[in-house]
């Protein structure tokens, strides 16, 4: 019986490469179908520096690339590599800066229905395609009813610290373990892809691997 191929992409829900790294990794795995794969996501802060309430787009653009506009360039380019996979990313819409700890804490609680990387498109697309405030509850508490879980309970939990440290924590290991790009894939806990390679690529080093602890198996 072959051995599923652990899979964890760590990314954030406000990371463009991550936006386009989950449309390629869900193709290499269609490419790879034929491999089982226990997938998981885990966190990361693009943004540590940003504080719980977010901050204005202006505010973030500006303290990051040193103004709005010296951003435009770069968000064309991202925007035309997102429509060349299907996705929409209009960063005219996005006006607040989230700090993504909640995203996390959502996504983290999701798995436990096996939902999490439904949450996390949904966070991915309120942000990039639809402008969507991640920074407001009300906001978060409808993408989880919108991927089937309870609101009300998710709006007890996100108003507790249940997870904040947990998610902190995840968050950290991964800095510690060397990851300071995202996506990054780890396959197997021992092999590492880092940026959002092309699906070909991804579902190609899905084979490799997934052979590799299955003959050592």
């Amino acid at each position: 019986m072959t051995k599923p191929l652990q899979i964890d992409i760590v990314s954030d829900v406000v990371c463009p490469g991550c936006y386009i790294g989950k449309k390629r990794i869900e193709d290499a795995l269609a490419l790879a179908s034929d491999v089982p794969v226990d997938v998981h996501w885990r966190p990361f802060f693009l943004n540590p520096w940003v504080p719980r309430e977010g901050i204005t787009r202006d505010e973030y653009l500006t303290a990051k690339f040193g103004s709005v506009e010296a951003y435009k360039g770069i968000a064309g380019r991202v925007s035309q590599a997102a429509a060349d996979e299907g996705l929409e990313y209009n960063t005219q819409l996005v006006k607040r800066q989230p700090n993504t700890i909640d995203c996390h804490r959502l996504i983290h609680w999701s798995d436990a229905e096996g939902k999490a990387a439904a949450m996390k498109q949904r966070l991915m697309e309120l942000y990039f395609r639809d402008g969507g405030d991640l920074t407001d509850t009300d906001v978060l508490v409808q993408a989880a009813a919108d991927v089937g879980m309870d609101p009300e309970k998710i709006r007890k939990r996100l108003a507790s610290d249940e997870d904040v440290a947990l998610i902190s924590a995840q968050a950290k290991d991964a800095s510690d373990k060397g990851i300071s790009g995202v996506p990054t894939f780890v396959f197997a806990n021992k092999y590492a892809v880092s940026g959002a390679q092309p699906a070909e690529q991804l579902a190609k080093a899905i084979r490799q691997v997934s052979q590799e602890i299955n003959a050592a198996a």
